[in-house]
């Protein structure tokens, strides 16, 4: 059984939501956190989601689809309070929204941390991604300076752990 559950995101989780991407630990890699609240709660591209644990909301974790049938696959996106790191909660986030998303047909999942975010990486290698190649100069950091992001995928398939 599993310790998180995933609901859509709402206005009122705006608060939460701010207070997540504000966190140094997690702005950091993520960006302005005025932005990034707002791009979550308008679901123009994507669809975001709510990361629940013990009524508590703890993260957020989003997902887009590329529908075109010879390309089809989607990508993930996770952000997870820093007060909250540690207990293995967004990787049961990734687990069951990668599993959703196999389960609509896509055969492979992409993510992209940041290159030097080494918590992200590790977690996301432990759950079956691979490295698939570095982004240069990807993201521009909220100091105006580029940084390398690193492209991972996961196929149908190679999704490790099991959602406790």
């Amino acid at each position: 059984m599993s310790r998180v559950t995933l609901r859509p995101l709402v206005e009122a989780d705006r608060a939460r939501v701010h207070e997540i991407l504000s966190a140094p630990e997690v702005s950091q890699w993520w960006g302005d956190p005025d932005e990034e609240t707002d791009s979550l709660l308008a679901k123009a591209e994507a669809q975001a989601y709510a990361i629940e644990h013990n009524g508590e909301t703890v993260g957020i974790i989003q997902s887009w689809e590329e529908a075109s049938p010879r390309y089809r696959h989607a990508g993930i996106d996770l952000a997870v309070h820093p007060g909250h790191y540690g207990l293995g909660l967004g990787a049961e986030a990734i687990r069951i929204l990668a599993q959703r998303l196999f389960d609509r047909g896509h055969h492979r999942i992409t993510i992209d941390p940041a290159a030097a975010n080494v918590r992200a990486i590790h977690v996301y290698e432990k759950l079956g991604f691979r490295r698939v190649g570095i982004l240069r100069d990807y993201e521009q950091g909220l100091d105006g300076t580029w940084h390398d992001g690193l492209l991972m995928d996961l196929l149908e398939g190679e999704l490790k752990g099991e959602l406790r």
